[in-house]
């Protein structure tokens, strides 16, 4: 874990701890984002979603999403459609017991393995950083509504 890591004491910071003179410590990071009156939680969250910030983490997560889902559906379907009209061609011994289909089908659980870590990757690389960050600003707009 991380110690600069913004949610790491997210909880036990401003939760009526007294600064010694008897005041609350204020939560949250210096120079945090000061918090905004008369927005009600719904505006916040709807500034944030329009925010060009925003908007990149979910073309981030898209431009990864989307193709990864196509070419594991094709290549998913492929192995359907050839087990059905080419019984033969998977039924075709590769090594003693072992045949195609036991090795396609072992494939696409490789396959799923293989998606979901780079999956991860992407979304550790590419995403969780600038959602943290939205999270965090999000969190300090919306401190001051209960206020």
């Amino acid at each position: 874990m991380r110690l600069d890591d913004p949610w790491y004491d997210a909880l036990a910071s401003g939760w009526g701890e007294l600064d010694g003179t008897g005041g609350l410590v204020p939560a949250g990071p210096p120079g945090s984002v000061p918090p905004r009156r008369g927005h009600s939680a719904a505006d916040i969250y709807l500034e944030v979603q329009r925010s060009e910030a925003f908007q990149e983490v979910r073309r981030r997560y898209r431009r990864f999403v989307v193709p990864a889902t196509l070419a594991f559906l094709v290549w998913y379907l492929a192995y359907v459609v050839t087990a059905i009209t080419a019984p033969g061609l998977m039924a075709r011994p590769v090594a003693g017991a072992v045949n195609v289909a036991m090795i396609a089908g072992l494939g696409q659980f490789l396959t799923t393995f293989l998606l979901t870590g780079a999956y991860a990757r992407h979304a550790r690389l590419r995403r969780d950083r600038a959602a943290l960050d939205l999270r965090w600003d999000t969190q300090e707009m919306t401190r001051g509504i209960g206020r």
